[in-house]
């Protein structure tokens, strides 16, 4: 079960083969390298393995009916109550908090259930999805489903995601299509509610079983309904949400025009007088040298502008989009003890002690995860962003960062390039053992750095 997975994962020094070794569960018995070959934006994968407790302990109906009784989940903020019949989707949200009776009233009546963002409210989603973050670089989201015996809760549909689908209760009977045209092969944004008359025939047509994986690119049609003898409870595990080459072309385009502008007096000339007598779509049919030399002059300076852009800048962009997206990272019980955040400061006998953070020169220190943090070099200065004081709840909080002094660049490097091993805060190259004990105790208050012994013991 998932649970033993997650404290087998823990044991693994190092954030970046915990994320590995889970997409290798996740896919198994496919190889990763397979995976990503011959499947990973191209075609759908089905994954049947005849095990209905592998992803025991991930979620669970009685986890919905516990998250709904704590009254923590609302209609429209966290639950969807949809139904699909002849050909038409509904939702039927009612306003407020979502009572178990009122829920469960809907569910009794055919309605399906999709709760966004199960890692709000369940540790163990949170958990899984934290570690699978850094696998992708990408955000990873999840939804879960819960449909009656029977029905359909959604409409056909292609979204703007790469989608696992963990079938976790039940069973489900799914239809995956092509997409249709060339524009909706992995597309930006999710399509509108399609008929059955636009689908043509499906490429995948198969009943997921609990334990089975079903995998599909964005651009894949796909629809699913239950059959008339079982419930389903699937978790759509996301990634890749506006995560292409584009996405980050909008990022440095406008940086490299920036640079060429203040650099290049190319790019500051004025266009010909003309040029709007011969240029334009009125005049495309027109044939004349002036035409050609302006298209010529746009090609020149578009190929001279690569030389201007800052990509690594644009990279670190990214990365900073992304922290802010996390899920901040879930302790083991050891993590906790060597960080701040199981520091033993208490009240105490009529005041507060163990209050000091006491880092030496001696103290042995390590990043808490690889891909916690990001260095940015700013307008404004050198911003570390870091993601441990993010909120489950995506976008919840304001990005998270600290303002360095441009001389703490190199320390934080060392600290990334020495992870997951420790180095003792005398390493680290500060001018002064001052510099380096106030980095390091910044870094510690911040959750970002853990020691290899508590700083002090309860």
């Amino acid at each position: 079960g998932v649970s033993g997975l997650l404290r087998w994962l823990a044991r693994l020094e190092d954030s970046r083969q915990r994320a590995a070794e889970l997409f290798r569960w996740l896919l198994a018995p496919v190889a990763p390298a397979e995976f990503l070959g011959r499947h990973w934006e191209r075609a759908p994968l089905l994954v049947r393995r005849g095990d209905p407790g592998y992803y025991a302990g991930l979620f669970s109906t009685a986890d919905f009916d516990a998250a709904l009784r704590r009254g923590e989940i609302h209609f429209g903020t966290h639950l969807d109550v949809t139904s699909y019949a002849e050909g038409v989707r509904e939702t039927h949200n009612p306003s407020g908090r979502a009572l178990p009776a009122v829920v469960w009233d809907f569910y009794q009546n055919g309605c399906s259930l999709r709760l966004l963002c199960p890692q709000a409210f369940s540790p163990t989603v949170w958990h899984f999805l934290s570690i699978l973050q850094e696998q992708f670089g990408s955000m990873a989201g999840a939804n879960t489903y819960l449909t009656p015996p029977g029905m359909q809760g959604f409409a056909p549909h292609y979204d703007d995601i790469e989608a696992f689908v963990l079938q976790l209760e039940g069973k489900k009977h799914w239809r995956v299509y092509s997409p249709r045209t060339d524009a909706e092969v992995l597309p930006q944004f999710s399509s509108t509610n399609l008929t059955q008359a636009e689908l043509g025939e499906p490429v995948l047509e198969t009943v997921l079983e609990a334990g089975d994986l079903l995998y599909f690119p964005r651009g894949f049609i796909h629809q699913g309904s239950c059959l008339p003898d079982a419930h389903s409870l699937h978790i759509t595990v996301s990634s890749y949400q506006r995560n292409s080459w584009a996405d980050f072309l909008e990022k440095l385009l406008p940086a490299a025009l920036q640079m060429a502008l203040e650099e290049d007096v190319e790019f500051r000339r004025g266009l010909p007088m003309d040029y709007l007598r011969y240029m334009g779509v009125a005049n495309s049919d027109t044939v004349d040298a002036r035409r050609t030399a302006f298209v010529e002059k746009v090609q020149s300076l578009i190929k001279k502008l690569v030389d201007y852009a800052p990509i690594d800048a644009a990279v670190d962009q990214r990365a900073k989009s992304f922290l802010h997206d996390c899920l901040p990272p879930v302790l083991t019980q050891s993590e906790k003890v060597q960080s701040v955040y199981g520091f033993p400061a208490r009240w105490q006998d009529g005041g507060p002690c163990n209050v000091d953070i006491l880092i030496t020169k001696d103290t042995e220190i390590r990043l808490l995860r690889h891909g916690i943090i990001r260095l940015c070099n700013e307008e404004s200065g050198v911003m570390l962003y870091y993601t441990t004081e993010n909120s489950r709840v995506y976008h919840k909080e304001e990005p998270k960062f600290l303002e360095l002094d441009p001389e703490y660049t190199d320390s934080i490097e060392f600290l990334l390039s020495s992870y997951p091993n420790h180095i003792s805060v005398d390493n680290l190259p500060c001018e002064t053992l001052e510099e380096k004990i106030s980095l390091a105790t910044l870094l510690f208050e911040k959750g970002i750095l853990t020691t290899k012994k508590p700083l002090a013991q309860v």
